[in-house]
Order: structure tokens, then sequence, then C-alpha cells
């Protein structure tokens, strides 16, 4: 289904006894929007009950009013509007609605809806019955009406079965429909903190990038129609920095807030702790429609995600990344997992966020060598779509590497714009066209898990997986020399490590510098830990290499001894 118009409301429509005004105001406070119902407009409007305008002036002075109140409602703004179980019949009327509505269709059985309306006025002799339904037999009078309505219940946007639920169940559901469909809307580009937009099978989302904006974050949330409690996941580090500032703008917008924080580094995603996250929130009663927001680097937006995702079947999320690898890489696109002992993020899903804002600012805190890293991946966006965007880079790096706030906003606005161009084209990696943002990270992959994940950070491992994919391409006689060493050139002036060599340079991730004995990693564990990387298809690992600068390509047919001779130039002394 595509909705090829802006929605600003919701309409909640359907046959009477389906729950629609206790719905709508239900989703209303959960959207925190306003709620409208055009019957009760009309009663306070004329004085009167329904009832009586029809015993008094009739149906057709009831439709009037009943146009009239509709083409008032829908001039509003993110409203909740409930309107009669005849409305949606009238041309003018599902014009109007269409126009600036997503239409829901409250559905039920007609033994159902004469229970509900018949016990209803059982129960409370002020209830009045239905007009068109005062019959001698309403149930085959529901029937009736039921069934020349249901070509216009049709033609509604999502239909929900009410049978058997409660009105919170009901109010759920809907605001599920909400956040699905809306990816369809004509978005508001307005926003100049916009990067990019994300646009999925899934989901629709904005990747916001503005020095000084983590102030606005429970702003943009609202925007996006998040409402309830939000649960900060963060790392002790990254926390004890901005924890007390997120909460503070989340309160301030708002949302009740909960937090909770892991220790730094790779070992802290993990199952054990997705576990303890889950206990976290069974013991504070998190709902459905809840937030779940990762505050940190990737490892951070990682967990959270896969956290996002699994409990209770998925929880609305959005990434705060405070990493440059972050920003730029791992908060874009859904990709969200745990790592396993024998490979990185070997158990995952693809759960996009509800947005994405980073502020650049929050990199003046970031540990220098952390900081290097993240430039790996802003770099291989450019080397594997966007050569103009590699010449940009060479022209700033002193620039750059200071975090002068305007090319820093601009380098991370762009790479973020790369990275979500790739993803909406391919979200799930199943076309093959988002299986070139791997380019450098099957030896990556493989020198991480090699080490358990304690010797190098992301971007270091990527920077040295790409130097031994540009050779590969090299010896396969895709790549000419010359661009192998731009790359390096490049890679060397953001201070990354390009060899095994380099590396040693740097202490490993507990602080401690290595000796040179520990330089030696064994071959078959690397290569052993490449095979079991999500990249392998058929037995194959898909490699992403290198025809020129902003130009990739994906070979399935590479000589393991071509493999097994770059991975040993890379660790040569």
């Amino acid at each position: 289904m595509k909705l090829d118009r802006r929605i600003t409301n919701l309409i909640i429509t359907g046959f009477s006894g389906t729950g629609k005004s206790l719905v709508a105001m239900e989703v209303a406070r959960r959207l925190n929007w306003d709620f409208l119902d055009t019957d009760d407009e009309i009663v306070k409007q004329t004085g009167k009950s329904i009832a009586e305008i029809f015993r008094q002036d009739g149906e057709a002075r009831f439709r009037e009013l009943e146009r009239e109140m509709i083409r008032k409602a829908c001039q509003q703004r993110q409203t909740v509007i409930a309107i009669g179980g005849g409305a949606i019949v009238d041309p003018q009327n599902y014009e109007v609605l269409a126009k600036t509505g997503l239409i829901v269709c409250l559905e039920a059985k007609a033994e159902t809806i004469y229970e509900r309306l018949f016990h209803e006025a059982a129960c409370s002799p002020e209830t009045e019955v239905r007009p068109l339904l005062a019959t001698d037999n309403p149930l085959e009078r529901i029937r009736q009406l039921k069934a020349s309505r249901q070509p216009y219940y049709a033609k509604a946007d999502w239909t929900i079965h009410t049978d058997g639920l409660s009105i919170k169940e009901v109010a759920e559901e809907v605001v599920r429909a909400w956040r699905l469909l809306r990816r369809y809307t004509p978005r508001n580009d307005n926003d100049r903190d916009i990067a990019c937009w994300v646009e999925t099978a899934t989901q629709s989302y904005p990747v916001f990038v503005g020095y000084g904006l983590l102030d606005k974050l429970g702003e943009k949330m609202k925007k996006a129609a998040l409402s309830g409690t939000a649960t900060i996941i963060s790392d002790e580090n990254v926390f004890s920095i901005y924890g007390s500032k997120v909460e503070g703008t989340l309160k301030d917008t708002g949302f009740a807030v909960n937090s909770f924080v892991v220790p730094p580094g790779e070992e802290a995603k993990s199952m054990d702790y997705a576990v303890k996250i889950y206990d976290f929130l069974v013991e504070h009663r998190a709902e459905r429609d809840d937030i779940i927001i990762a505050l940190g680097g990737g490892m951070v937006g990682d967990l959270a995600g896969f956290v996002a995702a699994t409990f209770l079947r998925g929880m609305p999320w959005v990434q705060v990344p405070t990493s440059l690898v972050a920003m730029v890489d791992a908060s874009i696109g859904g990709k969200v997992g745990v790592n396993h002992p024998e490979g990185k993020n070997l158990i995952g899903a693809f759960y996009q966020p509800n947005l994405v804002l980073a502020d650049p600012q929050t990199l003046t805190t970031l540990p220098q060598r952390e900081l290097i890293s993240g430039w790996a991946e802003v770099i291989k966006h450019g080397l594997i779509l966007d050569e103009e965007f590699v010449q940009f880079l060479e022209s700033n790096v002193n620039k750059l590497t200071k975090l002068e706030p305007g090319l820093l906003t601009r380098a991370i606005a762009r790479s973020a714009a790369i990275k979500a161009q790739v993803v909406s084209q391919d979200e799930k990696e199943r076309e093959g066209k988002r299986t070139i943002l791997n380019y450098g990270h099957t030896i990556a992959h493989g020198l991480e898990a090699a080490t358990q994940y304690k010797r190098f950070l992301h971007g270091e491992a990527v920077a040295i997986g790409m130097m031994g994919a540009a050779r590969l391409s090299q010896r396969l006689g895709l790549l000419p020399s010359a661009a192998v060493e731009r790359q390096q050139a490049l890679l060397q002036k953001f201070g990354l490590p390009t060899s095994l060599r380099a590396e040693a340079a740097s202490p490993d991730l507990s602080g401690r510098g290595r000796k040179r004995g520990n330089l030696k990693l064994s071959l078959a564990g690397v290569t052993r830990a490449m095979e079991l990387d999500k990249k392998v298809k058929g037995k194959a690992i898909r490699w992403v290499l290198l025809q020129d600068i902003g130009k990739a390509v994906i070979c399935t047919d590479v000589p393991q001894q071509d493999v097994l001779a770059v991975i040993q130039e890379l660790a040569e002394p």
C-alpha cells in the first residue's frame, strides 16, 4: 500500500459498537495528539442528541451537519478524529478525510456489535440506541447496514478486527499501523537539521546532524509522534558525560525516563547483557509503545537496537550516536545484534530506528584513538561510492581532524547520506547493493574475532582491512597501484593504521602496550573467523573490492592463496 498524500491526522472509522471514540481517545493519549469526535461536536453545536436530530430534523439534516463538522475537523493537525459509522459513505466526506488523514477502520462481527451496543444500553438506561438500529430486529439491521457500508469501509488504509480485543489492545494496533504506514507520507524537508532520510520497506526515518543538537532530542522525538517512557541504554563512559543532559531534555518535553548503563567495550555486546536489559524492562513494566534510546557508540547502538527488536516483539527506538563511527555508519540502516564467541554480530536482526540524531559536538569528548578510528568509515564511504567526497576529505584533513564545526558537520552529513542511500536500496542485504558497505570488513571482522575483540578498535581493523582489500583488488588486476597508494595516503593522514606494523604502535584496548611477540596472529584463526562472517554465501566469501576510487565491486571467486598472501603482507614486520 502506498499513500501518496500528506498525512497529518488519524481517522478512526467503523460501524457503531467497534469502539471508535474510546480507541481514538487512547490513541490520542499515546501519541500526545488532540482528540475529536465528530458526533460529540455535532451534539455540542446543536444542543441536541444524535437521536433527537434524526427525529426532529431528519437524517438528511444530520448528514449536512456531519459533512460540515468533518470539513472543520480535517483542518486540524495531529488530531485523532473519530467519525460516525456512516460518515465515510458520503463521497465528499471520504475525499476530505483521505486528503489529510490515515484512515483506520475498526471491524467486528455483527454479533459482537449487537452484544456491545445492546449490553451497553441495558446496563445504562441513559445510553441511546442508535437511530438506524431502532427496529424490531436490530441484529438483522446491523447485518444489512454493515453489508451496505462494507465497500466504503474497505477503502480505509488499514483495518483492525476488534473482536476479543480490549480498547488498549486496539489502540496499540492503531498506533502500530500509524508508525508503519506513515513512512509513505511526503516528508517535510524544511528542517535544516535533516542530513538525509532512510527509506526502506519497513520504515522511513530522518537522520539529523547538527552541532549542539543533543538539546533538541526530546523535541525531535515528539515531532516523530513518539511518546511514553524512554529507556536510555548507554555505557558508563558516555552516560557519565551526557546522561543527565539527555535525561533532562527528555523530561522537559514530557517523557518519563529510565536509564540502564553497561560497561564500555565489545564484551558488553552479548546475550548476557541483553538479558539483563530485558530484566530491567520487565521490572519497569515497559510497554510496546515505550521507546529505547541508544546513547553511545556502535556497541551501544547494536545492543540497544537488538533489545528493541526483540523485547515485546519490537519497540520503537532512537539512535543517538556519540562516536564518529556510529554517526556515519553503525546508527544508520537498522543492523542490530550481539556478538558470539566465534564471530562478531552473528546473532542479530534488521530493525530500523524511528530516527537518528547525531550531534558532532559530542566528538569533542571522545578519546583521540576512538575519534581517529571513526574516520575509517567516513573514508570508506567515499572510496566505494563518491570520489568527489574523497577529494573533499583529502583537501580538508587538517580542519577535519581538529573538529572544525562547519566542515565536521558537513563531512558527517555527507557520509551519513551515502550510507542512507545504500541502505534505502537494499535494506536487508538481499539485493547485493548493501554488501558494498562491507569494504574492508571481511578482513576487519576476522582480525577482531581472532583477537577476541580486545586488540583493535573497529575503525582500526577496517582501515587495515581496506588496505588488504585494495591490495587484493590490485592482485586481481582490478585496481591500479596509484589508487592503492592514494587510499593508503588518505588513511595515514587521518592517523589510521594501514598494516599490523603501524597498528602495533598503539596500546591494546586494555590500555597496556604490546610486546613484539604479540604482533603475530594466527592466519588460520583470522581466515576461520572470516569464513563465519555474514558476508559468506554458498560457503564463498563475498569480497568487496575496488575497480577505482569511488567504484566498488563484489567478487566471490577470489583465490584463497591471494587472500592468504595479502593477510601475510599486512602482518609482515
